[in-house]
């Protein structure tokens, strides 16, 4: 359901107000809802400004935070910081999909919690604060939510190929386990539980099951590092 007056709340969470809310609305309105809405812009305009904004911004900071890395190591690392499922995990502090104006048979067929979406609009919102505040608005954005604990995010990002290639390497056992779903069918929530060797190393949830299964071997390789 479409947050009415929500994009105030999100200014909140975010720490800047707009001066042209337009900007914000345009950020947040998806195309399914243009359709039914024809007197609103959707966020494909900013989502491709937004994306240049952010990748300028990564590799500043990767290059200034990595003086000795090599580019293509950096290269890597910025794939792994921009992609579709860390910038949904980055997004998730914000609660973004609770803010994304959608139509109707969109919202049925659950777009609020799907990556491909959020990851879009996370990137608008990025172009909505460089064009209302400037670069520094901007950067000061990217930095919180995307550079902030950058190499935690990056082993998000791979936590299924990382767990996998330790427990190969050990000589362990591993399999993903469903342990549950729960809400409606176009905002449902999978429950998965990872067990290596027979006990339960990390529990996920996730809108999907692959993304459950991410969020659980992402708990799991912290558990490990624990012990």
């Amino acid at each position: 359901m479409n947050k009415v007056g929500g994009y105030k709340e999100l200014e909140n969470r975010i720490g800047h107000v707009f001066s042209n809310e337009d900007l914000l609305i345009n950020a947040l309105t998806h195309s399914s809802f243009k359709n039914e809405k024809q007197s609103v812009r959707d966020y494909e305009r900013l989502e491709f400004l937004g994306d240049a904004v952010l990748e300028l911004t990564v590799s500043e900071f990767l290059y200034k935070d990595n003086p000795d890395m090599q580019e293509g190591d950096m290269t890597k690392m910025r794939a792994s910081l921009v992609c579709e499922p860390t910038l949904a995990y980055c997004a998730q502090e914000l609660s973004l999909g609770e803010y994304i104006l959608l139509g109707k048979g969109e919202e049925k067929t659950g777009g609020r919690g799907r990556e491909s979406i959020i990851s879009d609009v996370f990137e608008a919102l990025i172009g909505a604060l460089f064009l209302d505040g400037g670069f520094d608005v901007a950067r000061r954005f990217v930095t919180e939510y995307v550079l902030t604990d950058y190499r935690d995010k990056i082993e998000f990002r791979d936590s299924k190929t990382t767990l996998q290639e330790y427990v190969q390497d050990k000589g362990y056992e591993m399999e993903y386990v469903p342990a549950g779903e729960s809400g409606p069918d176009h905002h449902k929530k999978y429950t998965v539980n990872v067990l290596v060797n027979g006990r339960v190393m990390g529990k996920g949830v996730g809108s999907s099951k692959k993304r459950a299964e991410q969020n659980a071997a992402y708990e799991a390789l912290k558990a490990m590092n624990r012990d």
